[in-house]
């Protein structure tokens, strides 16, 4: 029996990295998509299962590059069972120095980016009655974050989104569920200590201690917790679970 085909945005570092590795190493074949493909390449190379990945580079926000790649990915892996919309950009800036250009670009990523990847795998998932629609969203998108408000909506309507499609598809065979991180021990969160740390003069501990101070345990997600959270939404014994936006913050979003 053939492996299961896997496809997932923004692989190539952070949490989509992990989560393309955690997948193969649980039997799937894997996609990964992003941007930038010397990344995803790289990418591939650290995962080391050349028979079970193949890397396209994929601009989300445009539709011509989605069909493109997605075409091209079937005709490698065949049908995508599973569809991890996980690309994401955060840029921060308060909502009054917030130019049209960036809101649109973060709303273009993280919403327009999931409609297209979803448009390409939803019409032969109703035809087998049969997938799982992963939508990476973020604590952002069950509550408010100051400096991040184009962030923060877009990822309520990845939400909204996520909870409308799963009742269209409740009696296919089909989930639709959205994870919702808290802050995540990735290349950006370290960046970001490394910036605050640089502007303001404080060690890299009080710097981490903005970023972990309202989780209850105290510490930032591991990509590996957000890709087992996916994992058990593939599989099986998840087919009653649609419609849900599951946390894993720590506690910080109940």
């Amino acid at each position: 029996m053939p492996l299961k085909h896997a496809v997932v945005t923004g692989a190539g570092t952070g949490i989509g990295g992990t989560l393309a590795q955690t997948l193969v190493e649980n039997g799937y074949n894997v996609t990964l998509m992003g941007r930038r493909l010397e990344v995803l390449e790289n990418r591939e190379k650290i995962i080391n299962a050349k028979d079970q990945t193949q890397s396209i580079s994929c601009d989300v926000t445009a539709r011509t590059s989605v069909d493109q790649a997605f075409t091209q990915a079937t005709q490698h892996f065949g049908q995508v069972d599973v569809l991890v919309n996980n690309a994401g950009i955060a840029p921060t800036a308060p909502f009054h120095k917030l130019s049209s250009e960036q809101w649109s670009s973060v709303m273009a990523v993280n919403l327009d980016g999931v409609f297209h990847c979803t448009q390409q795998v939803l019409p032969a998932m109703r035809e087998l009655r049969s997938g799982r629609i992963i939508n990476i969203a973020s604590t952002a998108a069950l509550r408010g974050y100051a400096y991040v408000s184009a962030y923060t909506a877009a990822k309520h309507g990845v939400l909204g989104l996520t909870r409308a499609l799963a009742l269209e598809t409740a009696s296919l065979g089909i989930t639709v569920n959205a994870v919702c991180p808290g802050y995540t021990d990735t290349e950006i969160i370290q960046t970001s200590i490394d910036q605050i740390s640089a502007k303001t003069g404080r060690s890299r501990e009080q710097a981490l201690a903005e970023f972990t101070k309202t989780n209850p345990q105290n510490r930032l997600i591991t990509p590996a917790e957000v890709a087992h959270t996916v994992l058990w939404l593939c599989s099986e014994l998840s087919s009653a679970i649609t419609g849900q936006a599951i946390s894993v913050s720590c506690g910080e979003v109940m």
